[in-house]
């Protein structure tokens, strides 16, 4: 039997740089020797895809001009998370590989759980797994709109100033009450220096492993 593999998950605003520091994480791994499959949330599963065109703006309840209810997409983005621990995140950490999320648990405290009531959030996700290791990529609001803006032809619902900033409160009271439960990182240092102490955390979470 394979030795399971390691979940490690990078959280951050929209703009923070998960997904390209997912990238440089998975390749690194691999360059170890080991294993790994980078996935994201919302996930590339069915669920997964109608949170995107909801995020767009692309789904809207009949006879109503808005998006849909905060509530509606919290229950989608746990729905999306319980699919996807089932059908890519757990199988591939049974066969030995690391697995590597850009985004997770974390997000639906932040983003959600500022919107809505936190504790029902948190309570429609307790199924979720705890990562072996989480990441939380801290930037400037300003930082990150300058890059969602550089990067994109058009944005997500949550991509205002307004809303961003109060996600990253969202996550900074998240880690304040509870200390330990991210490795924070200052996302606005170049690429290079943000990976290098992401690898020095690995290396020191899993000493064994790498």
């Amino acid at each position: 039997m394979s030795k399971r593999g390691k979940f490690i998950v990078l959280e951050g605003i929209d703009g923070a740089g998960t997904t390209t520091q997912a990238g440089l994480l998975h390749d690194w791994v691999r360059g170890q020797g080991i294993p790994a499959v980078t996935t994201r949330e919302p996930s590339d599963g069915p669920i997964g895809a109608l949170i995107r065109n909801a995020l767009k703006g692309r789904i809207r309840l009949p006879g109503s001009a808005g998006p849909l209810p905060a509530e509606a997409i919290a229950l989608l983005f746990a729905a999306d998370r319980i699919d996807h621990l089932h059908a890519e995140i757990e199988p591939a950490l049974e066969k030995g590989a690391w697995v590597i999320s850009d985004r997770y648990l974390d997000s639906s405290v932040a983003y959600q759980g500022t919107l809505i009531d936190n504790a029902w959030v948190q309570e429609i996700n307790r199924y979720a797994v705890t990562p072996d290791l989480t990441f939380f990529l801290k930037v400037d609001v300003d930082v990150a709109l300058a890059r969602i803006s550089g990067t994109r032809v058009s944005k997500d619902l949550f991509e205002t100033r307004d809303l961003l900033t109060r996600i990253a409160a969202g996550y900074d009271r998240l880690y304040a009450t509870h200390p330990g439960r991210a490795d924070i990182l200052d996302s606005s240092l170049p690429l290079g220096e943000v990976h290098d102490k992401m690898v020095v955390a690995v290396k020191a979470a899993f000493p064994r492993d790498p």
